[in-house]
Parts: C-alpha cells; sequence; structure tokens
C-alpha cells in the first residue's frame, strides 16, 4: 500500500511539473526543456551531507522536523546515504532530536540510525561545519558528494545558519575556511558534486566565489524562499532511483521539483532556484572584475551623476530580500539585471550579463520573479555603513566592487582603488574604514522644495539637471491630516507620478484614491518597479504577530494580487523564509504612523489603526480615501538611502471633488 501511494505522489509530481513547463514560455522558465545526461555508473555510491541549523524556523513552526519527516518517506537503496547534523534551535518538534547536543543520524536503506553521540555545539560556528565535513569525509567515502545548508540565509553580507540560541551565524569566509581545511586550499578535483542552500538569498556570486574549487555546482536561491523549502521525498528520490545521474542532473532535479513544491503550496509567485555552474566562475570572474573596475574608474572623480544613475539602475533590476524601512535591507541585487540597465554607463556590462547566462545552467521561477538572471550580488541600497562593513570584510567579494560601494557611502576613495585601477590583482580587503562620512550628494538642499500647480490642478515640482544628477529616484508621499482628531497619518509611499526626466518635470497622479485591505486603508512601501508589475510591502500585525504582507500590482490587469506576509529581516541580517498566506478569519491590525497637529512630535511613530478579520477573498485595491485633508509631498531620495522632502500640496476632498493648494 505504501509503495502505491509512492508512485501516485510520483506521478503527480511529474505531472504537475509537466502542467508548469508546458504553461510556461521560453521566457518563463530558462532551458526548462534542457535534460543533463547521466555522467556515472548506477553503481557508484553518494553521501548526502545535511547539515541542518533548525533556528526559530524548528522551534516555532517545527519546519525542520518537517523536511526531515519528509525525507523519510524515500527509500533508498544501499549506495545512497543520507549524513544529517541537526542543531542550532531551542526546540525540536519530533521524538527524536534534543536541542542540548547535537543530533548525528545516516538515513540509508535500512532507515534512520544515531551514528554519534556528539556534545552540543554551535551551528554558526566554523568548526562545527568543518567538523561534519571531517566526520562524513572520514567515516562515509563515497564516489560522489552533496551538501546542503538548511535554515535561515541573510545574502552575501548575512550569510547563512544563525543559531538560535548562540545568534551566531556562518558568514561567507567561515564557509570557505571550513572547506578548505578539510579539503585544502585548492583541491585537485572539487570533493561535492552539488553544494546547495536551501535559505534564503544565497544564490550570490560571492557565494559561489567562496565555494569555488569544493563543487561542481551550486544550487541556491536569488529570493528568500518559501516555508516548504526544497521538496527532500522528490530530489532525494529521484538520486536514489538513478544514482548514475551527475550534478548537473541533480541540481536540475532539485530545481524543478522545488518549483512544483512551490505551486502545490501556493507559495511559487517569487520563489527562484538557479544551478550555477562553478567551473565557468572564472568567466564570470573576469567579466565582473573588468565590469567594476570601469565603475570604479568612472566613479573616481567621485561625481554623484554616476551614483545617481548607477542606483537608478540597481532599482530597475530585481533586488531581493524585501529592501524596504520596513522590511530593512538585505542589500542584493540581480546581477545580469544590474548589468543589463547600466550599459548606457558601463559598455563592459553586456559582456557581465553573458557571463552570468553562461554560468548559471539552469533556473527556475515564479511569474513575479521572471526578470532575474539567476545570479545575485551585494549592492548598498540603503547605505548603511555596519552592513557594508560586514561584506567588506568577505574575502569572496571583488575588493574592487568593495571599493566602488566605498565610495558611495563615504565620498572618498580608499587607498586600494589606485592599486585596483593599475590592475593589481583584485582580491582583498579594504583597509581601516573611515569613522565619518563625506556626503557627496547633498541632497538636503532640496528639503522645502517649492510646488507649483498647473492648470490642469496638478501639483508639480521642477528640477534642474544638476539637482536630477544627485538623484535615485523621485517618490510620492501621501498624509491624512485630521483636525478634528489632532492626528496626522502617514500612509506611505509610491512611485505613481509623472515623471519627466528629460524636462525635470515631475506631477502627481492623485485622484482621491489609496491602496485598502479588504477596504480598510493602510500604510505602503513600495518595493521594486518593474516594467509591467510594481512590489510593494504593508506593515500589519497578521493574528498579533508583526509582519509585512507582500502585494503585486499587475500592469496588464490593472489589479493587486497578495502574495502573503513575512516577518522583516532580523538584526543579525537573516530573512523570514516563512511566508504565510491569508486564511479567511484571520486577524489583521493595519499599522501605520502619526504624529499629533498640537503636540511637539518630532516624528512619526507607530500606531495600529484598524483591526478587522479576513473575508473569504482578501483583496487589495484602490479606493476612494473620503472626504477630508490630505498632504502630498515629493521625496527626494539619494543612493545612500538619504532624502528630503517638498513642500506641502494640500488636497481638500468635498464629494469626490479635489481641490488642490500649495504654500
Amino acid at each position: 500500500m505504501q509503495e502505491r501511494f509512492r508512485t501516485l505522489r510520483l506521478v503527480l509530481t511529474l505531472l504537475l511539473l509537466t502542467l508548469i513547463f508546458s504553461s510556461c514560455t521560453d521566457e518563463d522558465v530558462t532551458k526548462a526543456g534542457s535534460r543533463f545526461p547521466n555522467a556515472y555508473s548506477a553503481d557508484d555510491t553518494w553521501l548526502i551531507s545535511w547539515y541542518v541549523c533548525g533556528s526559530d524556523l524548528e522551534s516555532e513552526y517545527g519546519a525542520a522536523s518537517a523536511d526531515i519527516e519528509e525525507l523519510l518517506e524515500t527509500e533508498l537503496p544501499s549506495n545512497v546515504r543520507v549524513l544529517i547534523l541537526a542543531g542550532g534551535t531551542r526546540e525540536w518538534h519530533n521524538d527524536l532530536f534534543r536541542s542540548d547536543r547535537l543530533n548525528l543520524y545516516l538515513y540509508d536503506s535500512g532507515g534512520l540510525h544515531p551514528v554519534d553521540a556528539m556534545k552540543n555545539a554551535d551551528m554558526g560556528d566554523t568548526r562545527t561545519l568543518e567538523n561534519f565535513l571531517r566526520y562524513g569525509a572520514e567515516n562515509f567515502p563515497a564516489d560522489h558528494n552533496v551538501f546542503v545548508f538548511w535554515d535561515h540565509g541573510g545574502g552575501s553580507a548575512a550569510g547563512v545558519c544563525a543559531d538560535e540560541r548562540t545568534e551566531n551565524m556562518l558568514r561567507l569566509n567561515d564557509i570557505k575556511a571550513a572547506f578548505s581545511a578539510v579539503y585544502g586550499e585548492t583541491p585537485a578535483e572539487p570533493p561535492f558534486e552539488v553544494v546547495g542552500f536551501d535559505a534564503c538569498l544565497m544564490a550570490s556570486y560571492e557565494t559561489a566565489a567562496a565555494l569555488e574549487g569544493y563543487a561542481r555546482y551550486m544550487v541556491a536561491s536569488e529570493e528568500m524562499e518559501p516555508g516548504n523549502g526544497w521538496n527532500y521525498d522528490a530530489w532525494v528520490g529521484a538520486l536514489g532511483a538513478n544514482p548514475s545521474m551527475g550534478g548537473a542532473a541533480l541540481g536540475e532535479v532539485i530545481c524543478d521539483t522545488y518549483l512544483a513544491g512551490c505551486a502545490e503550496e501556493d507559495t511559487e509567485d517569487e520563489a527562484t532556484l538557479s544551478m550555477i555552474d562553478l567551473a565557468r566562475l572564472p568567466g564570470l570572474r573576469s567579466a565582473y572584475e573588468t565590469y567594476s573596475r570601469e565603475a570604479l574608474a568612472s566613479a573616481g572623480s567621485l561625481s554623484p551623476s554616476f551614483f545617481a544613475a548607477l542606483d537608478r539602475a540597481a532599482q530597475r533590476a530585481e533586488n531581493y530580500g524585501g529592501n524596504t524601512r520596513e522590511m530593512g535591507y538585505a542589500n542584493m541585487v540581480d546581477l545580469a539585471g544590474l548589468a543589463r540597465e547600466t550599459t548606457r554607463e558601463l559598455p563592459s556590462g553586456t559582456a557581465l550579463a553573458q557571463a552570468v547566462d553562461d554560468a548559471c545552467i539552469y533556473k527556475v521561477h515564479g511569474d513575479y520573479r521572471r526578470r532575474g538572471g539567476g545570479i545575485s550580488s551585494y549592492y548598498s541600497y540603503d547605505g548603511d555603513e555596519e552592513g557594508f562593513s560586514v561584506y567588506a570584510e568577505q574575502d569572496a567579494a571583488l575588493l574592487s566592487q568593495k571599493c566602488l560601494l566605498y565610495c558611495m557611502i563615504y565620498g572618498e576613495m580608499p587607498e586600494e582603488a589606485a592599486d585596483i585601477l593599475a590592475a593589481s590583482p583584485d582580491t582583498g580587503r579594504i583597509g581601516v574604514l573611515p569613522t565619518e562620512r563625506r556626503n557627496i550628494f547633498g541632497v538636503e538642499a532640496l528639503e522645502d522644495r517649492a510646488v507649483d500647480v498647473d492648470r490642469n490642478g496638478n501639483a508639480f515640482v521642477r528640477l534642474t539637471a544638476a539637482e536630477m544628477d544627485i538623484l535615485s529616484s523621485v517618490h510620492c508621499n501621501l498624509l491624512y491630516i485630521g483636525a478634528e482628531e489632532d492626528i496626522i497619518l502617514y500612509l506611505g509611499s509610491d512611485v505613481n507620478i509623472d515623471a519627466d526626466w528629460d524636462k525635470g518635470v515631475f506631477k502627481d497622479n492623485f485622484d482621491g484614491t489609496w491602496p485598502m485591505l479588504d477596504g480598510h486603508p493602510v500604510y505602503i512601501e513600495i518595493v521594486e518597479e518593474g516594467d509591467d508589475y510594481n512590489l510593494y510591502s504593508i506593515p500589519i500585525k497578521l493574528n498579533g504577530m508583526e509582519c509585512n504582507l507582500q502585494v503585486i500590482y499587475n500592469y496588464d490587469e490593472g489589479a493587486y494580487h497578495i502574495l502573503g506576509a513575512r516577518r522583516g529581516l532580523e538584526k543579525n541580517g537573516m530573512s523570514d523564509r516563512n511566508l504565510i498566506r491569508l486564511k479567511p478569519g484571520d486577524r489583521v491590525t493595519t499599522i501605520h504612523y502619526a504624529m499629533s497637529i498640537s503636540g511637539d512630535d518630532e516624528d512619526f511613530t507607530p500606531v495600529e489603526v484598524d483591526t478587522f478579520r479576513i473575508g473569504n477573498h482578501p483583496t487589495v485595491a484602490d479606493e476612494e480615501v473620503g472626504d477630508g485633508t490630505y498632504g502630498y509631498l515629493f521625496e527626494f531620495l539619494a543612493p545612500t538611502g538619504e532624502s528630503a522632502l517638498s513642500n506641502i500640496v494640500t488636497f481638500e476632498i468635498q464629494n469626490g471633488e479635489i481641490m488642490t493648494s500649495v504654500e
């Protein structure tokens, strides 16, 4: 009976994959029809080493236990085994593992067995990873090896596997150090067929560079992963059914079954998973070095206009992890997208985009992450010095790229830049970072910029070419001004303005409507502006938990789509991979920002406004805000996150009629 259900599940999975790929164009799923040939003998042995850092994903949701239970549904042949090291959480949701020790188990054709009693250790410590790598190599040698990191991920700066008990995590330097300690600095052959990250935001150039020489292929996600994660029953089962497959074929199966599992859980809209051929990394590194050196040379004069153009390109490219004031900043950008968007300023971007396409040999994605090239890289969207300093310490990151971002953030050239521009090797770290930063943008000069009203009643501002040269974007901000309630309520920011960057004229598009969730006004922030959709974030409390509702506005449909809710980034930079779908009856509290009119408030503070139950078909839609007084301001943003606000525009709405006035 169990075999019958197993066969049925496999048939349904294959059917689902067929439906997904048959309904997508070549643009929707890159190389979806390709198949990699078998590379080995069916008798070859395989060891999958699974580094499971349970963290709060396990203690709060039981996510690690669910994936382990999923693995145990797979029947394995004698030549495929899984070695599991599990720890890093305050509580396990199964009867086998304990939180006061490391749990070392082997899963093979005979089932799940405890292997060795191991003392408690920090899953975010290099030595724990090193010991696990060495234990597997010495005690379970195999013809082919796979290594999988399981937990939160935070991208090139934050790293992966944050131990909930110690709050330590594995940075890229830590991962590199552990692998090199066991296998040497430059192993003759990669010891692993695949190294994968069942974690958010790890499909970056920097991650791949840290693993170069240690694996043939890397599989990871550019974007945050949903809670369902990888489909272990499917991909481990596929390897068990065909041990002759090579690493590329296995990577393809991991990607395909992951997207199928996301579709099954209705979490595929923003899903991404990439397979990178690490043998092609030298070509990608060469193209990225050329691009970064060219950018650094252009930045040498510290011209704000170059950085503004670079930042506008980064804003147009796909970015991952949220990157808003509410969500926090993961600071990860799609590398191919950034390269393509900067070809006018940096001609070498064309070659870089092609190198990304060559290195990423397979990828899958949902409808709202179809523009990415499969490989991301660090980019400072917020100009945060602390986050940059951690990135700058990572040896896998290009020194030229570190110098470029240093220039933008600190307003000066680091000493190392001269050597890089003189064609010195593109490796190493920047020395001591400045204690103070020099602001080269001067966006504060636009504070209280005068606003006019044209003959059609549209408020507008004029900017000179020099003023636009310091800006990465212009947003609009909307406020509700309630004199009787003695409150100013901040409703959020958007890019819904008529922006003419050629003439320097920026007009309002306010029509008396604003996004509402089931008829309730919300605070909303723009995350990403695409060609055919925008991505927004809405802070709410969902059943008492603070999180951010992720919402897409589809231009073609003229409608919003709710993707789900996530908590913001942790202080350590780790993202939340638990995408929560709204259900009928969920209790939602909208969160706005407010200050009193009569008081001496110096800034807006968060306030809870409406609490209500979600209906059967929750929707976000632009609806009339109603009669009252509303304030509207143009916001001018610099590449390093600083901004300035124009003078206020007042909209008086009575019976649907809008009267516009300015100071």
